[in-house]
């Protein structure tokens, strides 16, 4: 076995020259004898113009015989400035995972490539999975580093407008419309600006809140991300070496302000995105924007990206009886401060990360507090458990640890997270059995596939504990599962055995409404028929509608984690310049 880096090198660029002969004039049978049988390609953008991932050397075989005429792509090497070649661990499969660069006849790319020894011959190395992505195009890369703005528009010009009075002048959009309109100002939105900022396309991003960052600002006083530092940088201006591992949510805020003026990004607070109708002969929107003022602002804008994250619109089941209760009662969203309750009693309705970190806060604050279980809930301690899935970028550059992300086919992801998952079962145990005993019920995601399946999925239905489930065990929070309650009463719950759970407060910590729902408020049936649902997974391997074209001209949509932002808004960005400039259809 190949055990050097050298040899590991030379090996991996002897698939690759082969892979770039083969790829030249397209052979189904060639390509076979690259590839293992059950194998994985992810393109993104490169050489389909999509995001997609294709399983099996046959439709391996088959798509790259019909894409790669077109892309006609070339100049496969070793990248010389990321990690070498290496022997690593991926889903369970030893094998050689290499970096490689590359050229398309619009752009230059980068990808993985992961051989394994074939089963009948050892010495023979097959392409187990495969990743190419665009990184630019030719003639409109990015003004980074040595390429950078020289700023020669205020620089030399003592008499004209300085830097200021120009982004003021941006800013203002008395005189034009937007290319791109952004609805929604955090991290999805932030990114996929930041991102067309550099590829010279005109952007506007608008958000109701009165403050940049109040998307984070403005929610329960304890709140802090669940993941850490160093997976959560936003694109081109990582966080500084010293900020702490798990980031408030108020110096999260505050970046997100620092963020969109140190990178001129235009952005609107208090604006309300009210709907838009799409002009195809134009090729345009017709959008309204309402300021805080009442004002009233249309636009015409060529691309509308949804970067609202969860729809915005609270889920708010159809509980009978609810509404006989006379205390307060109101949404997680809504929820900001366990301080005011204390000495109170509080029913927090939903057992998912919102759920017990509102219990847990009231809690601390004093209040005397019962959880209520609606469903099955997977509970990992947020340390190691909950980091597992993130072991990648406690070493190497992000810009690696990025792509490598990028190069997972779905389904190899799964069986990942199944791993992960029965290793984080073993590390919790004594809280799992613990949570077990007092009636909490515990799932592990469909198939095993663990809270980030959940969260692609779902959006929600886990929980990383911080300390409410250790709460939960010792009896300190009560629970109750919802299938108990016989009905809510003027004071609380009415449970089935006749006992009463007493409330001033119920917090329904039950969610959001997915994302079609708020297309359709805002964009009417037919866009919203027209587009379908939005994320999960469906029947294919990407998430629905997720950062690439849909079937509605001009209309993108981007969410999810810091980092699944900042890795797919490159991809969505590069999208639009590519329409923008003629290279690609709208659809």
């Amino acid at each position: 076995m190949l055990d050097r880096t050298q040899d590991i090198s030379v090996a991996a660029q002897a698939w690759l020259d082969e892979f770039e002969r083969t790829l030249g004039k397209p052979d189904r049978e060639a390509l076979d004898r690259l590839f293992v049988a059950e194998c994985f390609w992810r393109d993104v953008l490169a050489l389909s113009w999509n995001l997609q991932t294709i399983a099996g050397r046959d439709a391996v075989a088959q798509s790259l015989t019909v894409l790669a005429p077109k892309a006609a792509p070339t100049s496969f090497k070793i990248a010389m400035n990321r990690a070498p070649p290496r022997w690593v661990m991926r889903a369970g499969t030893n094998n050689i995972e290499a970096i490689f660069n590359f050229e398309t006849t619009l752009g230059r790319g980068s990808g993985i490539v992961r051989l394994v020894p074939d089963a009948s011959d050892s010495d023979r190395l097959k392409a187990w999975t495969l990743l190419t992505a665009l990184d630019e195009l030719r003639g409109f890369e990015e003004q980074l580093g040595t390429s950078r703005p020289r700023g020669q528009a205020y620089s030399r010009d003592f008499r004209g407008p300085n830097w200021l009075d120009q982004r003021n002048a941006s800013r203002d959009y008395a005189d034009r419309d937007p290319t791109v309109l952004v609805v929604g100002g955090g991290q999805a939105g932030l990114a996929a600006a930041a991102r067309l900022k550099q590829l010279n396309i005109d952007t506007l991003i608008v958000d109701r809140g009165s403050r940049i960052g109040d998307n984070w600002r403005k929610r329960y006083h304890a709140l802090t991300l669940h993941n850490q530092v160093q997976v959560n940088h936003l694109p081109y201006m990582p966080f500084p070496p010293n900020w702490p591992v798990y980031i408030p949510k108020d110096k999260l805020a505050n970046w997100f302000e620092a963020y969109v003026d140190a990178m001129e990004l235009n952005f609107w607070t208090g604006t309300e995105f009210e709907g838009g109708d799409y002009d195809e002969a134009e090729g345009h929107w017709t959008v309204t924007l309402r300021r805080a003022d009442g004002s009233q602002h249309t636009m015409h804008p060529r691309h509308v990206i949804m970067a609202t994250g969860v729809s915005g619109i609270a889920n708010i089941p159809d509980i009978p009886t609810l509404d006989n209760f006379k205390g307060a009662l109101l949404h997680s969203s809504r929820y900001e401060d366990g301080e005011n309750w204390t000495g109170k009693r509080a029913i927090v309705v939903g057992t998912g990360n919102s759920g017990h970190d509102i219990a847990q806060d009231l809690h601390s604050s004093g209040a005397e507090v019962t959880l209520v279980q609606r469903s099955p809930t997977l509970v990992t301690n947020i340390e190691p458990s909950a980091q597992l899935a993130y072991a990648t970028y406690n070493e190497g550059t992000l810009e690696d640890n990025d792509l490598i992300a990028a190069s997972m086919p779905t389904p190899l992801a799964k069986k990942t997270h199944v791993m992960l998952t029965e290793q984080s079962k073993q590390l919790d145990k004594e809280l799992l059995d613990g949570l077990a005993r007092v009636g909490f019920k515990l799932d592990f995601g469909e198939a095993g596939t663990g809270w980030q399946f959940k969260y692609l999925t779902r959006g929600g239905g886990y929980y990383f504990n911080v300390g409410c489930s250790n709460l939960i065990v010792e009896g300190a929070i009560k629970l109750k599962q919802f299938s108990d309650i016989e009905g809510f009463t003027a004071t609380g719950a009415q449970m089935k055995d006749g006992t009463t759970v007493a409330a001033d407060l119920i917090v329904l910590s039950t969610g959001y409404r997915p994302q079609e729902y708020l297309v359709r408020k805002l964009f009417g049936d037919a866009i919203a028929d027209r587009v379908g649902p939005v994320w999960g997974f469906g029947d294919g391997f990407e998430l629905r509608n997720m950062y690439a074209r849909t079937k509605q001209p001009g209309l993108w949509f981007i969410a999810g984690s810091l980092a699944q932002c900042r890795i797919n808004s490159k991809y969505l960005a590069l999208q639009i310049k590519a329409i923008e400039e003629g290279i690609l259809g709208p659809t």
